[in-house]
């Protein structure tokens, strides 16, 4: 007898031998729809039928997408109630450019908007080994989210090409259909970016959020553009219209879960853990400190490189088209303060 309650989300290693009624489903180019029995039945039409067609139908004729210059192509459309449960991409072109929406219920404004690079933590379109229990980067581009998005009605997720050129894409989509329960909440994210950030200028994360949720993390993207530390900053989060933070933090740093520079005998050290991390791109070798070294961090995870200022924000929140915090109103703030140099960027793909 199936446990009263029990609908096959939230599953772990604790919990793997309880049984729901939750039918397992997947979205891929071998199956566009995620209907049972309707995979692997591309022809002629696939797009590596040429490549594979002694092989026969069923054998990798459709492993991939092409989604051409300035158009947007539909990933996925799902008659809920159930959820999302792990998405994995590769994708061409520049990840900055190729934008990730996911509406839920019949929204018309999406719930998540965001470049795919940096959606999965990858804002400087380079291979750096990511483990996080939300989010991993394994070689040599495979992008991959294990956050759980429960909807009611339904589920509509497109990429959006930017690119002058036309993008490939490789994509599965694993989900589950289930009942959903009452104090679920949607997955939301947002993506903001400034380059350069102004000197002593406050660089907001997240605003304008209202309504009941949890803010279940923070994708930063930090370019560095002198020799000094970068990193000073307060991560502080104001919570329904207060004029001082309820959460202040320390330092960046310490806000990623490291500490004193993420610097050990005098070099960064990147690291990757389930839960922070710290990614680093350089033109030169990851030894002291040097001008344009930078560092990357998010959920809570960090990337240095040359770019400045580019941040993912990540939530859930209940029927709202934003993230949320626990709250009415949420204010995600760090206080940036670097030296006049740092006004002198390089410019990024797509600049």
């Amino acid at each position: 007898m199936v446990p009263m309650g029990f609908n096959g989300l939230g599953m772990h290693l604790g919990n793997l031998s309880r049984l729901s009624d939750a039918k397992s489903r997947s979205i891929s180019p071998e199956n566009f729809t995620g209907e049972p029995g309707k995979g692997g039945m591309a022809g002629e039409e696939g797009a590596s039928w040429e490549a594979a067609k002694d092989l026969g139908v069923g054998w990798k004729t459709s492993p991939c997408v092409k989604i051409g210059a300035g158009e947007t192509f539909l990933l996925a459309d799902i008659a809920g109630p159930g959820a999302i449960q792990q998405i994995w991409m590769t994708p061409t072109e520049s990840w900055r450019f190729l934008i990730l929406r996911i509406y839920w219920d019949g929204q018309e404004h999406p719930s998540v908007e965001c470049p795919i690079g940096d959606f999965f933590a990858c804002g400087w379109e380079q291979y750096s080994q990511l483990s996080s229990l939300a989010v991993c980067c394994n070689p040599r581009s495979g992008l991959n989210c294990y956050w759980e998005m429960p909807f009611r009605k339904r589920c509509r997720m497109t990429v959006e090409n930017l690119n002058q050129r036309e993008a490939t894409l490789f994509y599965q989509i694993n989900y589950t259909l289930t009942e959903i329960l009452e104090d679920c909440a949607y997955f939301h994210a947002s993506f903001r970016r400034v380059n350069p950030l102004p000197y002593k200028e406050v660089y907001t994360v997240l605003d304008g959020v209202e309504g009941k949720g949890h803010y279940v993390g923070t994708y930063l993207a930090w370019g560095v553009n002198s020799s000094g530390w970068w990193g000073e900053e307060e991560m502080e989060f104001y919570l329904d219209g207060e004029e001082w933070p309820t959460i202040c933090g320390t330092g960046l740093e310490d806000y990623f879960c490291a500490s004193y520079d993420f610097e050990v005998e005098g070099a960064y050290v990147p690291f990757s853990t389930p839960y922070s991390g710290m990614q680093l791109f350089s033109p030169t070798a990851a030894t002291a400190p040097k001008p344009g070294l930078g560092c990357t961090a998010g959920t809570l995870w960090t990337q240095s490189g040359l770019k400045e200022g580019d941040s993912a924000g990540a939530g859930v929140a209940e029927k709202r088209p934003l993230p949320a915090l626990t709250g009415r109103h949420c204010l995600v703030s760090g206080n940036a303060v670097q030296p006049p140099e740092a006004l002198a960027t390089a410019g990024i793909p797509g600049d």
